[in-house]
């Protein structure tokens, strides 16, 4: 069989690899190695440098420009590095070609995210899913990878009359995609069935970018215990709640987050842990509104909502660290009313634009919790009326 190894070990000392492509800016690229930083933080390794290159298309073979390759080779001779991550998907082929000329490590993105997901996945359905994407991030990439996967001897890993060792090794992922396919399908319909008995209830989800503060905020909603911590993609499992807000309950879910460039493998693969979303009557959409590119966080959020045909949805938008968009946006010579007036600007803008569905929190601060519960309930209040007419009277 074939033995998935994970790819970044702690305190992994890693190099960054962005190129400017025609559609891209130079700041777009630089935004996008910073949050593969945080990604390759979250994995346990640390960056010591970043290299950028400017390129109308990807090299075919080595996806930088064989003049970079060498600065970066020649980097790795005074300079120890065990791993090269690049920003952008690379072939298996491209992959041993970088390896051969710097004998290090090399993985790109979506194997870098895939690795984090491996690592954060506790349950059986995670568990699958995540190595069900792994598992299609590989095969097409058989050819040029071969060396990172590990062989074990016997059983269905014994090479057939007449098969390669290459083809050998794509019969095998192809019977375990369809084995994961299966185990699946069977641990959806236990969780269609829990889903099912949960009555009659309103559903609600909270849904947004990587690292916006959605746990906690479900941590401060529902008076649970979910975990959060300050690193991408600390919820994988979606976590449910029954919450009870001026005598009206509702079912509060909190969900994986979304991120730039998921490899589109994971979004199959986790489509059905996001189920809790495309079922939900009514979504939180958490923004980190101190986030400099805030609005681009929640196009990608809009973009993935769509892609699992769950974007036509009453939307509460809850932006989140407005304590933080403070620290970050005001001088300290501005007056308590300059500032009043900044905030009022800004809260008509996207109240304006969300149709008055916005509420502007700090949920480590605790700071308008209250109004967020007090929009919450008047849109589950309504939906009831709308969908139970008849639990109306028992309700309210």
């Amino acid at each position: 069989m074939i033995d998935i190894k994970q790819q970044v070990k702690a305190e992994e000392k890693a190099l960054l690899i962005g190129v400017i492509q025609k559609d891209q800016t130079e700041q777009e690229v630089t935004e996008n190695l910073d949050e593969l930083a945080f990604l390759a933080e979250t994995a346990g390794a640390v960056t010591i440098k970043r290299f950028i290159q400017k390129l109308p298309q990807p090299d075919s073979k080595t996806f930088i420009g064989k003049g970079k390759l060498q600065q970066v080779a020649d980097y790795l001779k005074t300079h120890t590095a065990g791993i090269i991550i690049f920003d952008d998907e690379l072939s298996g082929s491209q992959i041993t070609n970088i390896e051969k000329a710097t004998d290090v490590k090399t993985i790109d993105r979506s194997d870098l995210i895939l690795d984090i997901f491996a690592r954060r996945a506790k349950t059986a359905r995670a568990k699958a899913q995540v190595e069900l994407a792994q598992y299609q991030y590989i095969l097409p990439r058989l050819r040029g990878m071969w060396k990172h996967l590990e062989r074990l001897g016997g059983g269905i890993g014994t090479r057939g009359p007449g098969e390669t060792e290459i083809e050998t090794d794509r019969r095998i992922v192809r019977d375990k995609i369809t084995l994961l396919h299966k185990r699946l399908q069977q641990i959806d319909k236990q969780s269609f069935t829990q889903r099912k008995e949960r009555g009659e209830f309103i559903r609600v989800s909270l849904v947004g970018y990587t690292n916006v503060g959605k746990s906690t905020i479900m941590n401060l909603l529902s008076k649970s215990d979910v975990f959060a911590e300050n690193k991408l993609f600390a919820t994988l499992d979606t976590t449910t709640r029954k919450v009870v807000f001026e005598n009206i309950p509702f079912l509060l879910s909190d969900t994986v987050g979304f991120i730039r460039k998921l490899p589109h493998h994971l979004i199959e693969s986790f489509k059905s842990t996001l189920d809790e979303v495309r079922e939900a009557d009514l979504l939180l959409h958490v923004v980190d509104i101190s986030h400099p590119k805030y609005e681009e966080q929640m196009e990608t959020v809009n973009k993935t909502l769509q892609e699992i045909d769950a974007f036509n949805k009453p939307v509460i938008t809850v932006f989140n660290k407005i304590d933080m968009y403070e620290e970050n946006v005001f001088d300290e010579w501005l007056d308590a009313g300059t500032k009043q007036e900044i905030l009022r600007q800004l809260e008509e803008r996207w109240q304006q634009a969300t149709g008055n569905n916005a509420v502007f929190i700090s949920a480590i601060e605790k700071r308008n919790i209250n109004i967020l519960r007090d929009c919450i309930v008047q849109q589950v209040r309504a939906l009831y009326k709308s969908r139970y007419p008849y639990k109306t009277d028992y309700l309210f």
